[in-house]
């Protein structure tokens, strides 16, 4: 693939993301123990078309990708127009260096911006993820481990239950209802929304 970012689609959402490898990339899918946690176990991008060769590429082109001098500029330039934009529909922050830049195409677009992640586990990479929460475009959800609807810490944070029965309402909590639209998201946003606190969602 020739050198510039390479944005990809997923039939749930109506906006663009930009992806890595699953697993590889996601440092916070495995405990101190080594034991890789719950809400990873059954990872959607580790199936299904995910495994297509053509697939695979493109996110390990990303990977590889991102350490240009001019990816940011490049990024900036492809998200323009966009009013809605989603980090890793697959892969993870997996080094501090990569948040900054993440950091500074997320300063210079107006498009709001949705970065869920398990990378907060580490300190370097949460301070920069601290940043991107300080701009009003941008919301990063911390993903909790659990797939029984257990909460974290965070202004903003998502977990996962087995039924749409499991979800309990609370302030600022929303259940996920693609699976009643066929997996797709139609006209809600509340992943993107700052004014949502915690979002819930049914394994899958």
């Amino acid at each position: 693939m020739k050198a510039t970012p390479k944005l990809s689609g997923t039939g749930k959402m109506s906006c663009p993301s930009w992806s890595l490898p699953a697993f590889d990339t996601c440092p916070g899918a495995v405990n101190k123990e080594g034991e890789v946690s719950d809400a990873c176990k059954s990872c959607y991008a580790r199936k299904g078309t995910y495994r297509f060769p053509v697939v695979q590429k493109l996110r390990e082109h990303n990977q590889a990708d991102w350490h240009r001098t001019g990816w940011v500029d490049e990024m900036v330039a492809k998200l323009k127009g966009l009013t809605r934009f989603r980090w890793f529909d697959s892969g993870d922050v997996y080094s501090a260096a990569l948040a900054k830049k993440i950091y500074r195409v997320m300063r210079a677009t107006s498009c709001k911006h949705w970065l869920p992640t398990r990378s907060y586990k580490f300190a370097s990479i949460a301070a920069e993820l601290d940043r991107m929460e300080l701009l009003p475009n941008a919301t990063v959800r911390k993903s909790s481990d659990s797939v029984t609807g257990e909460s974290i810490e965070g202004n903003h944070t998502s977990t996962i239950v087995q039924n749409a029965e499991d979800f309990t309402p609370g302030k600022g909590k929303v259940l996920c209802r693609a699976y009643t639209r066929k997996g797709k998201c139609g006209s809600c946003t509340a992943c993107w929304s700052k004014k949502v606190h915690e979002v819930t969602y049914i394994s899958h």
